[in-house]
């Protein structure tokens, strides 16, 4: 049953409403200040209210209260559980001063202050034992060195965390409130999914595994986002403050609410200790063991080149041709998929692809000098890009800044971004038959030197190769990337050369995988 909406949420709500229209979305973003939804805070609180003892009193905490959604969520879900005391921490006088004054009438008390840094409680009973929190979803290029250090220090003097630089605030929120809990208490955080899936989520994996008991988690369907103002897959994290029993398995759930999932199944913590990846529960079982072919043994994959200016460096035929640019400093490039049709890329005698849309790459690897004596159509075109293109931080770390790195023509390319299109392919793989190199929003697949030479011997394999990529399963495509909200998923080069690939390796006649080492391509990207 949905909770009654009441004055004092409605007043909430219009409080939010005004004190996030005085700020940008990107002052918001820096912050991560993104409010929880009502029904979004009801659904969670009805939930771990449940998970408490019946008729335990709550002494409830929310370390980044905000404007207290949460409170709000408690006081219209709690029915006759008495609460002992609520209090919640606000860093950002915008909201938190205002929300003082909304619950001056309420046992709510809010500091305003960095929850980062206060001291934590020193008797039990001083320590909540329901904390829930949507903690400030604040990347890592926001925080400072400094910032970070003093933040890893207290992680793992607080929860045992060892969290990597590249983790987002919320990870330090997590371990930091470790302290602040009961034992035995509750907790339940509403964070970004992608925690489950990439390196800096490790450390955060560990601690629920090892740490305390964890009990459920919920991901939302990625094409049903919870921020109207933030594109992020999001899941509710709930754990006990207790070591996990022997034998113990999680409830993962997914889709619809916390109340009411879609899809649900229980984990065992050996295979969650296991599994690289936890998006991939419940709608896959535990990753079996391979010991075979995966597609990093048979490619290179490079992500395209980064070119630090696209709409300098990349080139139409008529922009081409008004400039009168040399043609030795012009690639031929790919576009972006929206004007590739179809998965096979043909191309002209001079490898230049039969597209609609035919663009080149400028790269020049001449001194300056050089290029100002020997081709003034080039040089007059580069002094347009001295004062906003040079001094960007791709081009200036270059020995010329108009030389692009090394990327060539791949023969086969993927898409490293993509939705549930293009029939149902979140990814598609492309059979490159020109010259054309890639920029980053593709992957390059490169045959490793084992797969060379049977290619060299068989070049009529490539094709069913191709066709073999593209008729990967979806489900495993996507349970070795990462997805994010609106349904869009990414693909990282490691994730990709992780994909089991026995199939190719029999089409391209290797034997079976022995543990040797092969020599890869690795050293000559490097150059």
């Amino acid at each position: 049953m949905t909770p009654m909406i009441d004055v004092m949420e409605e007043q909430r709500y219009a409080l939010q409403a005004e004190r996030d229209g005085h700020k940008s979305r990107a002052e918001r973003n820096k912050l991560g200040q993104f409010a929880t939804p009502t029904p979004l805070a009801c659904d969670v609180l009805a939930f771990g209210l449940g998970l408490l003892p019946e008729g335990e009193a709550v002494r409830f905490l929310d370390p980044a209260i905000g404007t207290g959604s949460f409170y709000s969520a408690l006081r219209a879900t709690q029915r006759r559980r008495p609460i002992d005391w609520a209090s919640g921490f606000e860093i950002d006088p915008h909201y938190g001063q205002p929300a003082q004054a909304l619950w001056a009438g309420e046992p709510l008390e809010i500091t305003l202050g960095d929850f980062t840094r206060q001291p934590v409680p020193r008797s039990d009973t001083e320590r909540a034992n329901l904390l829930v929190c949507n903690p400030p979803y604040v990347r890592h290029h926001h925080l400072s060195s400094a910032e970070k250090v003093r933040l890893q220090d207290a992680a793992r003097a607080a929860a045992q965390v060892k969290l990597s630089g590249l983790a987002g605030l919320y990870c330090y929120f997590m371990a930091l409130a470790h302290n602040w809990m009961s034992e035995g208490g509750i907790a339940g955080w509403l964070i970004p999914s992608e925690f489950m899936d990439v390196n800096y989520g490790k450390a955060l994996k560990t601690y629920l595994l090892r740490e305390v008991t964890l009990l459920h988690v919920h991901r939302f369907d990625p094409n049903d986002v919870q921020f109207d103002d933030a594109l992020v897959s999001s899941a509710v994290v709930w754990f006990k403050k207790a070591k996990p029993p022997a034998d113990h398995a999680v409830t993962f759930s997914y889709g619809g609410t916390m109340q009411k999932p879609v899809l649900v199944k229980n984990v065992g913590v050996h295979d969650l200790e296991c599994a690289e990846k936890w998006t991939r529960f419940p709608k896959q079982d535990a990753e079996a063991a391979h010991d075979g072919y995966r597609l990093g043994d048979l490619f290179v994959i490079k992500r395209g080149l980064a070119t630090g200016d696209n709409s300098f460096f990349i080139l139409d035929e008529e922009k081409v041709r008004d400039l009168g640019l040399p043609t030795q400093f012009l690639r031929p490039i790919l576009p972006s998929t929206r004007y590739i049709k179809a998965d096979e890329i043909s191309a002209d005698t001079a490898g230049v692809p039969l597209l609609d849309k035919r663009l080149f790459l400028l790269d020049c690897d001449l001194p300056e000098e050089e290029v100002r004596r020997d081709h003034p159509a080039l040089w007059a075109y580069l002094q347009t890009g001295i004062d906003h293109v040079a001094p960007r931080y791709l081009c200036r770390s270059r020995r010329y800044w108009y030389a692009q790195e090394r990327r060539p023509a791949a023969p086969i390319v993927c898409t490293y971004i993509g939705r549930s299109d293009h029939d149902g392919r979140p990814f598609r793989f492309l059979l490159n038959n020109s010259k054309a190199t890639a920029t980053n929003v593709y992957l390059c697949l490169y045959p490793q030197p084992l797969l060379a030479s049977q290619l060299q011997h068989k070049p009529e394999a490539l094709r069913p190769l191709w066709h073999a990529l593209n008729a990967i399963g979806k489900e495993t495509l996507l349970g070795n990337g990462r997805v994010y909200g609106g349904g869009m998923h990414k693909l990282e080069p490691r994730e990709l050369a992780n994909v089991p690939a026995n199939d190719l390796a029999a089409i391209a006649g290797l034997s079976k995988k022995t543990l040797v080492r092969q020599l890869t391509l690795e050293d000559l990207f490097a150059i």
